[in-house]
């Protein structure tokens, strides 16, 4: 197993310790283990974000998400970094930027975060006061997954968002 790899599971076995440790004590392993991280800063300022994110301190997670997609980050982790970050922007009540970033993630990207993105941006809509848009691409994202009614339910979502008479 070469260093990043090794990084990488040391990393995984961060993570499952989550909801299992303190807040703040999961917070210091991921510090410690991102100093450990050789190359550019962007996944660890990402894995930081993320930590701090995922324990209640969307503000100090917003710079991070910032710094690592500035710093180049890419693959899945930058698509993760995007709709994390728009979602902490909706928590810090930049709503309007955070619309503005899921609908161009959803607009020039696809991969399995797709349904990830309509559900971030239906809850970005809905804190918009946009109820309807909001629901209908709620409701198109789980109609994906229904084990029937599927053509139904995407076409009432769409239904939603037509003008009514």
């Amino acid at each position: 197993m070469n260093d990043q790899a090794n990084w990488e599971t040391q990393l995984q076995s961060i993570w499952l310790k989550f909801g299992k440790i303190s807040n703040e004590e999961f917070i210091q392993q991921i510090k410690d283990h991102t100093v450990l991280f050789s190359g550019s800063q962007a996944i660890p300022h990402f894995e930081m974000a993320c930590a701090f994110d995922s324990t209640g301190h969307e503000k100090e997670a917003e710079p991070l998400y910032r710094s690592a997609l500035n710093l180049g980050l890419s693959g899945l982790r930058r698509r993760r970094a995007r709709i994390q970050l728009a979602s902490t922007l909706r928590n810090n009540g930049k709503i309007e930027e955070s619309i503005h970033i899921l609908r161009e993630e959803k607009a020039n990207y696809s991969d399995e975060l797709n349904d990830a993105i309509d559900s971030f941006l239906a809850l970005s809509l809905y804190s918009a006061g946009e109820n309807k848009e909001a629901l209908s691409l709620a409701l198109k994202a789980l109609s994906q997954h229904l084990p029937r009614y599927n053509s139904s339910l995407y076409r009432y979502a769409e239904n939603l968002e037509s003008p009514q008479p």
